[in-house]
């Protein structure tokens, strides 16, 4: 196995036994909240805008042809992948190069599409909260990121 790989592995490891278990290298003190108000509270932080945020908000305009161009590739691809069954099926053998082309094809338009959805699909998008009686955007957060403040949990919408 390749060192780069190796280390991918190891890093996307790490990455997940750390958000598992809730493992932080430089934790907060948590913000302390009545034990009978902690089933009815939620922890929300200002929203910081940040590049990303910016670019997937001037994305937004062209979302709807980005779908109308991932749903054309993939039915070019429907159509590269029976094309290439057809011929194998014509001549009753299977041969392997003649499915090459749409597999690279595959792989690439798989990692456009996720290249794609990272820029229009920020962490913040699936974090935005609104909260009644606090203006501004907020995003939920943990009970110990810096600038966080508990609300009642009615408060808070989607």
């Amino acid at each position: 196995m390749k060192p780069v790989m190796l280390f991918a592995i190891v890093v996307l490891a790490a990455i997940i036994i750390v958000s598992s278990f809730g493992l932080q290298l430089a934790p907060n003190p948590a913000i302390n909240i009545a034990s009978d108000a902690t089933a009815n509270a939620l922890y929300v932080c200002p929203a910081a805008s940040t590049f990303w945020d910016s670019f997937a908000n001037a994305m937004q305009p062209f979302n709807r042809y980005l779908i109308i161009a991932l749903f054309f590739i993939v039915i070019l691809l429907g159509f590269s992948w029976g094309w290439a069954l057809y011929q194998n099926l014509l001549q009753d053998s299977f041969k392997r190069e003649s499915f090459s082309k749409p597999w690279q094809m595959t792989k690439f338009s798989f990692w456009i599409c996720v290249i794609i959805l990272l820029f229009a699909m920020t962490p913040n998008y699936f974090r935005t909260v609104h909260v009644d009686g606090l203006a501004g955007e907020w995003v939920l957060c943990e009970s110990n990121t810096p600038g966080v403040i508990a609300v009642r949990a009615d408060t808070v919408h989607n």
